[in-house]
């Protein structure tokens, strides 16, 4: 089977560091707004990242005065956008299993989403998808789908009550209500505010704690946090057991219960 092309454009920016993934939303002239060949990229970084052994983290992040004010209406309404289908018909058989959202849900690597500025429409939706988020204080979530007269396409009417609860994902998703980083740390959507210019420090600080421990156990934990969602608790033991045997054989396993009875930093080398 021949791999699908590489897509290229430096309206996205791809870096690994210390086994810390940046992927950058870099179109900052229309507030990093999501073009086709856009989401592409960051399908293509995702999936990238993930499979990547030397990645154990990924930062998703913006240039600009915005993280990403939705997907690229402008080249929609002039035919140059994002269509479902190449006829301009609607399709009934959309394939959504290499879209950003669908992706980034299946990960197992860690994702922080470093929100700079305002996430609106997909971009909220983008920035709820990731695991952890981080909020400059300049920034802000526009979950304004119903005064567009859309719903979000993008997982946030799955993620929301599960993050929130119901009727609090209720009130913000029906009212399209915007939410500034106080109000998002306060419900429980993001994790903390901080000032503009630490936002990248302190994504890269948190990210590079998680990177520190053993990759193939917190992407472990990750999957089963995903399963939890979904199934009953007896079940879900059942599967974190079977997860927890084969880690208990990894040469990370040894290295973690050694560090600990030597009293130092364990070096993991995610085998």
């Amino acid at each position: 089977m021949n791999k699908p092309e590489r897509i290229v454009t430096d309206e996205v920016l791809y870096d690994v560091k210390d086994h810390i993934a940046t992927i950058t939303l870099n179109a900052p002239d229309r507030m990093n707004t999501i073009s086709g060949p856009m989401l592409g990229a960051l399908t293509q970084y995702l999936l990238e990242a993930d499979s990547d052994p030397d990645v154990r983290c990924v930062i998703l992040t913006g240039t600009g005065r915005a993280f990403c004010a939705g997907l690229d209406l402008r080249a929609q309404t002039s035919g140059k956008g994002l269509s479902i289908s190449g006829s301009g018909a609607v399709a009934t058989d959309i394939d959504l299993r290499n879209t950003p959202p669908t992706v980034l849900h299946a990960m197992n690597k860690p994702t922080i989403c470093a929100v700079n500025g305002g996430a609106a429409g997909y971009g909220a939706d983008t920035a709820i998808g990731c695991d952890i988020r981080i909020m400059a204080q300049s920034s802000k979530l526009a979950l304004s789908f119903a005064k567009r007269g859309i719903l979000p396409e993008s997982g946030g009417t799955w993620l929301l009550p599960r993050l929130l609860g119901w009727s609090k994902a209720a009130e913000i998703i029906f009212t399209g209500r915007t939410l500034s980083p106080e109000q998002c740390v306060e419900i429980g959507l993001a994790s903390e505010v901080v000032a503009d210019a630490e936002l990248m420090p302190r994504a890269r600080a948190l990210a590079a704690e998680i990177a520190a421990n053993a990759p193939l156990a917190v992407q472990a934990a990750k999957r089963m946090m995903r399963m939890g969602l979904n199934e009953p608790f007896p079940e879900h033991v059942h599967h974190v057991y079977l997860q927890l045997l084969p880690l208990m054989r990894t040469e990370d396993s040894k290295e973690g219960m050694l560090a600990f009875v030597e009293k130092r930093t364990p070096q993991f080398m995610g085998k």
